[in-house]
């Protein structure tokens, strides 16, 4: 019976996550651009050399990280210093750590706790090319009951990803420019909704639609889900997402350049 369950969900799996063409929008000319990498980086495989491997070869203006330890923390404070001389870590309870690696200045806003006692939100404010851009990183909680059933808590968990997000967008700045980035732990649901809601964009989905994030090897196949995300409002304009197949971790680093949004009438045209 677990084995026919388990043949469903990879269906499913395979649906919302097997890659389409990938897409892009062809940039303003002379626009200043805003490079972002959201990536977790998997607690258990520590200081992997491959993740930081990984977040060099992507090479963007700002890191967001999830699932951070003390080991990556001082492996890429000795490493990427000179990369990214703009660090900045929050170590908390087993796989909640964020970090944000920058090579533009960055203002420390607000640390959340989860409502529901899981990972803590983060916002920050970067003094990014484009202007000041507030960001929210999230790592929200798994789809896993309070027993430790994956089945269950995939059906089960999507309204405590909710209650979690929106308690997080309650200290949304008004009329700043605004990025939602991390792990969601779900390809659809409710906190996707609740963003779609508030005018927010997935870059990812729009640009690189049905493109695996996370991938998992079990038993009767592999599982593959998209949910790693990067939402934007409309005062920033997405030009690509890309999924790189890269690092030590289950999850896969997820790039996403921006601009601001042209005015009304603009070239938006995708390519």
């Amino acid at each position: 019976m677990k084995r026919t369950v388990l043949g469903v969900v990879i269906v499913i799996a395979c649906l919302l996550g097997c890659a389409r063409p990938l897409r892009a929008r062809s940039p303003m000319q002379g626009a200043p651009q805003l490079s972002v990498l959201s990536f977790n980086v998997n607690f258990g495989a520590r200081d992997a050399p491959g993740n930081l491997a990984a977040i060099v070869a992507a090479d963007a203006d700002v890191v967001l990280l999830q699932e951070t330890t003390p080991a990556l923390e001082r492996a890429a404070r000795r490493q990427l210093k000179a990369r990214y001389p703009h660090q900045l870590f929050r170590q908390c309870c087993r796989a909640g750590g964020l970090g944000v690696l920058s090579k533009v200045p960055f203002e420390d806003m607000d640390y959340l706790d989860s409502p529901i006692g899981w990972f803590p939100g983060w916002w920050v404010r970067l003094d990014s090319p484009l202007g000041p851009v507030q960001v929210l990183l999230v790592h929200l909680r798994p789809p896993v009951s309070d027993s430790g059933s994956w089945v269950k808590g995939y059906f089960t968990t999507a309204g405590l990803r909710h209650q979690e997000l929106a308690a997080y967008l309650e200290r949304r700045a008004p009329g700043i420019p605004t990025i939602v980035a991390g792990d969601f732990n779900e390809a659809r649901g409710k906190a996707l909704d609740l963003l779609a809601d508030r005018g927010l964009t997935d870059a990812v989905d729009a640009l690189a639609p049905g493109t695996a994030t996370w991938r998992w090897t079990t038993s009767v196949g592999t599982l593959r889900f998209t949910l790693d995300h990067v939402y934007h409002d409309d005062r920033l304009r997405a030009l690509t997402a890309e999924v790189h197949d890269a690092g030590a971790s289950d999850h896969l680093p997820v790039k996403v350049v921006f601009e601001q949004a042209p005015p009304p009438g603009g070239n938006g045209k995708l390519l």
